[in-house]
């Protein structure tokens, strides 16, 4: 997925003829995953985890497909459907952490969750080599330019595909659901809206998830920007961001662990006191290389604790029948902050700067911990 995005920048700008629209490779991708999070979710409940991931995962292909169509026939609206396509991956990856989740002991649940958010780390590192493997592979099929990458991530979604449908067995989701007694075809079942509007420790949860996520977002989009306007290099500019992708998911299990036993609430708060300092040093600091890249570690660091802890309470906030239907409408708030952030974000920075989108963003985290106090850090899970 990170390398199709890149590239899907590359081609926007190709395709359009203009710079202006790269940005909507990364604006089509989450908006894909907006809109298939919650289906996904609803056919998690009605089919199971194994059908609705694989679904996912094959949507995605059909994404890689188009976008070497697209090229081919150097059409920049068939483009952005491919890009909003393959978008479907990165909903489904989010989704498969709650997998992990849904026949998991108390004891071990956020753990379970942070180590499949950690396995990304592996393909956050992998993706932006396949660029160079992916001309020669193209080459030699007959793909067009910059598209060879496509064909790997066809290949690596299909391959995900069949690993969820012969491997996820037995269906998690089912399985939990046989065990309490409920039909997993049948019954009424709540809206992820519904439950959110009904449930405090399910509205808690999301808002954590989606706030943390829209405050990455937002600055980390932008960094690149503010780095290159400030003379550092290119080169420096992407070890910088590694590092920020590293804090983000190398020490999700730490997280996790540290959720089982110290409990979700005070992580939360571990994450957004992170958040808090990397904000602070952009505010303070921002005009400084070497700033920058602690605070967008301690940035990556604090998104890590706040997701891994906030999906851990998400999966404790309801019964197992209405689970899903939570998870998913997390996944879609989750994208849509982000989408939201990553769009003010640029007008933010044009008004204030980075120092000052530092500090105006630290009102979401604020919120956070405001709210946390408020909950009492001695908060009980719903379901043990």
């Amino acid at each position: 997925m990170g390398a199709t995005l890149s590239l899907g920048a590359l081609l926007a700008a190709q395709l359009s003829g203009s710079s202006a629209w790269s940005g909507m490779a990364a604006t089509m991708s989450t908006l894909g995953a907006a809109l298939v999070a919650v289906p996904l979710a609803r056919l998690a409940q009605r089919r199971g985890r194994s059908r609705s991931l694989a679904t996912g995962s094959l949507i995605a292909g059909s994404g890689a497909v188009l976008a070497i169509t697209s090229v081919a026939v150097d059409t920049f609206p068939l483009l952005l459907l491919a890009l909003m396509l393959l978008g479907a991956g990165s909903a489904t990856n989010l989704q498969a952490r709650f997998a992990a989740t849904d026949l998991a002991s108390t004891q071990f649940r956020a753990r379970d969750l942070s180590i499949v958010v950690w396995s990304t780390t592996i393909g956050a590192v992998l993706g932006p080599n396949l660029f160079g493997p992916g001309e020669v592979v193209g080459t030699a099929l007959g793909l067009p330019p910059l598209t060879g990458a496509f064909a790997f991530s066809l290949i690596a979604t299909v391959g995900a595909a069949v690993v969820y449908t012969v491997g996820l067995r037995p269906d998690p989701l089912l399985t939990a659901l046989a065990a309490r007694e409920v039909d997993p075809f049948g019954g009424t079942r709540r809206g992820g809206l519904a439950i959110v509007r009904a449930n405090p420790q399910a509205r808690f949860a999301v808002a954590v998830i989606a706030f943390s996520h829209a405050t990455m977002v937002a600055l980390m989009s932008m960094a690149p920007v503010h780095l290159r306007d400030h003379g550092a290099t290119l080169t420096l500019v992407g070890l910088t961001i590694s590092l920020h992708v590293a804090g983000m998911y190398a020490l999700s299990p730490v997280f996790g662990a540290l959720a089982d036993r110290l409990g979700r609430m005070p992580v939360i708060l571990l994450g957004q006191a992170l958040l808090l300092a990397s904000l602070a040093i952009f505010w303070l600091a921002g005009e400084s290389q070497t700033a920058m890249t602690v605070g967008l570690i301690l940035l990556g660091l604090g998104w890590s604790a706040s997701v891994v802890a906030g999906s851990a309470l998400i999966a404790e906030a309801v019964d197992v029948h209405d689970r899903a239907a939570l998870q998913g409408f997390s996944d879609l708030s989750m994208n849509g902050a982000g989408a939201l952030g990553g769009a003010l974000a640029g007008l933010v920075l044009s008004a204030v700067g980075y120092s000052g989108l530092g500090l105006v963003t630290m009102v979401l985290a604020v919120v956070i911990v405001v709210w946390s106090v408020m909950r009492g850090t001695a908060a009980r899970p719903f379901v043990r």
